[in-house]
């Protein structure tokens, strides 16, 4: 099953995509007599169903996809993990140890865009790179979950694009915070896939592109610390809730610039994209 966020009727409002149609779930709760709730973040508390929307009649109606406005599948988790170097080539790239065990960060829901928002590049940065990564989206509380078990709490996989202000973490690795933590710096969607249709995690390839064209891309097997793995470890540091967002790492970060377009492309889950504009001044 495919979840989304549209801006339909003036609001941000949950929807399930099938095919080529975008159905929001007032409508399936109309045609079927149904109580879903309409907002995806509640839909994923309250426990995501198979059923949902699945009815032939219930997406009779709807949008077709190309002309469905997406948002971010929701605005306010609790939390963002983020993993750094968690390709071993990513951290060739940087020139950077390869970690023995998950280097992770966290975002603030300030930095939340989604399909077809503006990345902006701040002020206080010369270099900005994006990187495309797979996200998870935890959809049941979780703590001290063992990685053979760790998938049963997840509700679906999501592309992301992380942001970082380069220059500043180069400066000084405390600066990591502030490099990840600009408005716009965190991309997610526009699905929310459950795991049943995304399939078998390890065989999804994961792509970093710019303006169209491959930067870097790997297959999630290739990781250093599997999804199962970064779910299990930090449920061990924090109770994980739903809606909560791990975001897996990238297989390579691109630099950035006005005018750009950043992309993630993930085998099986689709694209995500967002135009990149500069802050005046």
């Amino acid at each position: 099953m495919r979840l989304a966020t549209i801006h339909h009727q003036g609001v941000e409002q949950a929807a399930v995509v099938v095919g080529e149609r975008v159905v929001p779930v007032r409508r399936i709760n109309a045609e079927l007599d149904r109580s879903w709730p309409d907002t995806l973040s509640v839909l994923i508390t309250a426990g995501l169903d198979r059923r949902l929307g699945l009815d032939a009649e219930a997406t009779k109606g709807g949008m077709k996809r190309s002309e469905a406005l997406f948002a971010p599948p929701y605005r306010h988790p609790r939390k963002i993990w983020g993993i750094g170097l968690n390709y071993k080539d990513h951290a060739r790239d940087l020139g950077a140890p390869f970690p023995d065990e998950p280097a992770s960060f966290l975002k603030g829901d300030h930095t939340i865009i989604g399909q077809g928002d503006r990345i902006l590049l701040p002020r206080q940065s010369s270099r900005v790179t994006a990187e495309g990564e797979l996200a998870l989206v935890i959809g049941r509380t979780c703590r001290n979950v063992t990685a053979e078990r760790a998938l049963e709490f997840v509700a679906g996989a999501t592309l992301a694009i992380d942001l970082t202000a380069e220059d500043i973490l180069q400066r000084n690795p405390r600066f990591l915070t502030r490099a990840k933590n600009f408005d716009t710096f965190f991309s997610f969607g526009p699905e929310l896939i459950t795991l049943d249709e995304a399939g078998d995690l390890g065989t999804l390839r994961v792509g970093t592109y710019l303006n169209g064209q491959l930067h870097r891309d790997n297959a999630v097997a290739n990781m250093a610390f599997s999804p199962a793995f970064l779910v299990s470890f930090h449920s061990c540091v924090a109770t994980l809730h739903a809606g909560d967002i791990i975001s897996t790492g990238t297989p390579g970060a691109v630099v950035i610039a006005d005018g750009d377009t950043a992309e993630c492309r993930i085998d099986r889950l689709g694209t995500l994209a967002n135009p990149v504009a500069r802050l005046p001044g």
